[in-house]
């Protein structure tokens, strides 16, 4: 149904095509009006374009209720005009369209006036048609399609009538197949890829739900919009990439009546970087009835329609999905052989007539079971049996590697076979599961080029909500030493090519619709972390460097500080509490190391374990420089210990003398040395149960134990403890008063200023406030250690004052060792020893 140089054969097609079609006399101008009877509160609708979009984003539909719009697709149906006649097209929407009760299949419908038409089952509409007397003429704009790139080889396309279907069958795309630099793009073009239409004189252009994709200035179609001068506009991804031009020339004023100017008298405007032998006219329009068309077919063999300004390129024949085979040619050459005039000679040799009959018959076998596994193949696909058509599919294409439809027949079988299921095992979080869905599809795609790239975009969302998973969904934080990584690693590979992405993704969803109403909420989650990443993934790189430079310097306390600061700062930033707790026992470490006290190093060297790579990197530094104890000397060293806890005193004193001969030796004995203490002090206690001073006596021992190491001694005492509970609590009380008296003097003094910390002696009024704050946190500890004894419950109330002592107390510890480079090393040991710290 073009409107010129229509050959015969071309229109005998189209009379086929369109013989279900009931004809209407033609009339030129109409009136289209849905007047509705389902629901007569949303009102009539009128039609006054070319095509008119039925679909859920369309307006006026977009505005209804979502009992309406949950029925309606997005591509849902197209009432367009043709030659003064109307049609209704479904597009294979998800619940139908009907005309006067009937269904609206793949082939357009001719309307007529007092037809009924009913959209989703749930909107029914009686169309009136009547003439059109008063019609104003509307121009028609000129339109040009120029290459982005003048290096790409792709030619100027001038439309001057519309609508205009961009298909990879059609003469201004079908000629690239014989240029192989093109041949492999024009594969991502679809058949019925996308149109350009007119309306109220301005072009639009619509996808028709192809394979790869129409994009505006990089977006996506997913409706009709208006195609303005200068966008750029994109068939099939990035292959086919032209700047729309519509020059001046179309705002011509109306010519002498008012009307405006035909179309047919404008000359249409070339580019001028154009060249003539690039640039193709198409001023032949396609039929609405060839783009609405359901059935997505190849195009017979006819010439498109002719030109009417310049070039006119012949149709190529319709590619062949593959050539004859050996034995079709064969099958040939004998038929023609038999049937051929030979000499009457070689006609009588009967016996050579059967040998070839033979042949013939074995050969016409041959060709039904070679034909057998695409019957089989195309049968899978109509049951829906993807997995099978998949193996099917592969076997066939591992014998015609380079047939492009057999390839695509695997992607789509592929992904519509495994994707339902992978998407099934990523909303259950079992990721393992969905990761072994997509390394039983990998098996395919090392023959399939195309479906590997589809393969590779699901493993990459898989990641992407693992990620999101193992974070406690999209809203918690990002944290440090734990997401950083894999969430550059997420978002660098997507803004690697964007387009693609989203090109991979639209196509897999054309294949798995419900794949697309996930991966919607997916990419949700991806935007969240793109805008969450710009904030806290520059901060928790300078943390990190600034780890890394402290513990390098051997100064891991100037971090208490800084590390503070940023949660304070950021406490949306997630994992800084682990961080700060591994910094704490770090530290403690070292200063057990430096105390020189293997009770207490070795019970937290078993215990140590890091989630911060930084530490638990140096902690094996240290180690390995002889500063820290290797890990036979700890086991040896938990054996004896064990026997201590356990009450055998002789046992684990023998077991730590041994130690005292070897590495850390000196250390051993002096530990040795501090057991035996305990255990003659327990037994003295013990001899003194009566005596008057057995309260402070008491207190004293347990005030000396190792809460850890010296767990038998500490079960041993708690009964004597709990018949002493009222002198016990009186002597806690005693001991939070004082050191709440002293933390009240020290901050009405003033606390410890810089000048001061920096000074190159000690002051009186440095030494005066820190033997303050120190005596403070002093008896702060005691009592509430004390207290805690007895009453753990009762011990509550002095948590914050104890707590506010013993922050001061480690930010001016901390302060100080900040000045290590600055303060002379004697000094500051002087000073820090002032402060509580004698071995600072």
């Amino acid at each position: 149904m073009r409107v010129a140089n229509r050959s015969a054969s071309s229109v005998e097609n189209d009379a086929t095509m369109w013989a279900g079609v009931r004809q209407a006399p033609p009339v030129r101008d109409l009136d289209i009006v849905l007047k509705p009877l389902s629901r007569p509160e949303l009102g009539e609708i009128r039609i006054d374009d070319a095509v008119f979009a039925i679909g859920r984003t369309e307006q006026p539909f977009a505005s209804y209720g979502n009992d309406i719009l949950d029925r309606l697709s997005r591509r849902h149906a197209r009432i367009f005009r043709e030659d003064g006649f109307v049609y209704l097209a479904d597009l294979q929407s998800r619940n139908g369209t009907t005309a006067n009760g009937a269904e609206v299949g793949q082939a357009p419908c001719q309307l007529r006036d007092g037809d009924e038409v009913c959209f989703g089952g749930v909107l029914s509409y009686c169309v009136q048609i009547t003439p059109r007397t008063d019609r104003e003429g509307s121009l028609t704009p000129t339109l040009t399609l120029t290459p982005i790139s003048g290096d790409t080889g792709l030619d100027t396309i001038v439309i001057t009538k519309f609508p205009f279907l961009v298909s990879k069958t059609e003469a201004a795309f079908s000629h690239y197949n014989s240029k192989s630099v093109h041949r492999r793009a024009l594969r991502y073009l679809s058949r019925r890829h996308a149109y350009i239409y007119e309306k109220d004189g301005q072009a639009y252009i619509e996808d028709l739900g192809s394979s790869n994709g129409t994009f505006v200035d990089g977006l996506r179609l997913e409706h009709a919009v208006l195609l303005p001068d200068g966008v750029e506009v994109a068939f099939g991804g990035k292959h086919f990439v032209y700047r729309v031009s519509i020059p001046p020339t179309f705002n011509v004023p109306p010519a002498g009546n008012g009307a405006p100017k035909p179309l047919a008298e404008r000359k249409p405007s070339v580019p001028e970087s154009a060249d003539d032998g690039r640039t193709r006219f198409m001023a032949a329009p396609t039929s609405f009835l060839e783009i609405f068309c359901g059935a997505d077919q190849p195009k017979g063999d006819d010439a498109p329609g002719g030109s009417a300004v310049a070039v006119v390129v012949a149709r190529e024949p319709a590619v062949r999905r593959r050539p004859r085979g050996r034995a079709m040619l064969l099958l040939s050459e004998l038929a023609a052989l038999l049937a051929s005039d030979a000499p009457d000679g070689a006609r009588r040799n009967r016996w050579k007539a059967v040998a070839v009959a033979g042949i013939l018959g074995t050969l016409a076998l041959t060709a039904y079971f070679w034909n057998g596994a695409e019957r089989d193949l195309k049968n899978a696909f109509a049951r829906g049996e993807y997995a099978r058509a998949t193996v099917l599919a592969s076997g066939l294409l591992e014998k015609h590697p380079d047939d492009l439809e057999l390839k695509a027949r695997v992607t789509e079988a592929a992904v519509k076979a495994n994707v339902p299921a992978w998407l099934v095992k990523v909303r259950a979080r079992d990721f393992d599961g969905a990761k072994g869905v997509l390394t039983g599809m990998s098996e395919f795609g090392r023959r399939d080029a195309e479906l590997q790239p589809l393969i590779d975009e699901l493993e990459w969302l898989g990641n992407l909500e693992r990620l999101v998973s193992g974070r406690g969904g999209p809203e918690a934080p990002i944290r440090i030493y734990a997401d950083e990584e894999r969430i550059e690693y997420l978002i660098g590979r997507w803004n690697d090519d964007t387009g693609e992405h989203q090109r991979a993704l639209a196509r897999i969803a054309s294949y798995v619709p419900p794949f697309g109403d996930w991966y919607g909420e997916a990419l949700t989650h991806l935007r969240k972390l793109q805008s969450e990443s710009a904030v806290y993934l520059p901060v928790i790189e300078q943390v990190k460097a600034n780890i890394a430079t402290e513990l390098e310097r051997d100064n891991p306390d100037a971090l208490e500080l800084a590390l503070k600061e940023t949660a304070e700062k950021y406490p949306g930033l997630g994992g800084l509490d682990a961080v700060r707790q591994d910094l704490a026992r770090y530290l403690e470490i070292r200063r057990e190391a430096r105390i020189r006290k293997p009770g207490r190093l070795f019970a937290l060297l078993r215990k140590a374990r890091f989630v911060t790579p930084p530490f638990e990197q140096s902690l094996r530094a240290l180690i390995k420089s002889g500063r820290l104890p290797l890990a036979d000397l700890l086991q040896q060293y938990d054996a004896a210990t064990q026997a201590w806890k356990d009450g055998n005193t002789s046992d684990a004193l023998a077991a730590l003398q041994k130690m005292t001969a070897g590495p850390w030796g000196e250390d051993a004995a002096e530990e040795l040395e501090r057991r035996r203490g305990v255990a003659a002090r327990f037994a003295a206690l013990h001899a003194s149960r009566n005596a008057v001073g057995f309260v402070d006596q008491l207190l004293a021992f347990r005030e000396s134990l190792d809460a850890e190491e010296d767990v038998y001694f500490v079960r041993a005492t708690a009964a004597d403890l709990s018949r002493q509970r009222d002198n016990v609590i009186t002597r806690a009380q005693e001991a939070m008063n004082l050191a709440r008296t002293l933390w009240e003097q020290y901050q009405s003094d003033g606390a410890i200023d810089a000048s001061q910390r920096i000074e190159t002696s000690v002051s009186d009024q440095f030494r005066t406030r820190a033997g303050l704050l120190a005596a403070a946190s002093r008896y702060a500890q005691r009592g509430f250690m004390i207290y805690s004894q007895v009453d753990a419950a009762g011990a509550r109330q002095f948590i914050s004052i104890r707590d506010e002592i013993e922050s001061e107390a480690r930010r001016q510890r901390g302060s100080l060792r900040g000045l290590s480079n600055v303060i002379d090393p004697e000094l500051l040991k002087t000073k820090l020893a002032l402060l509580g710290d004698p071995n600072g």
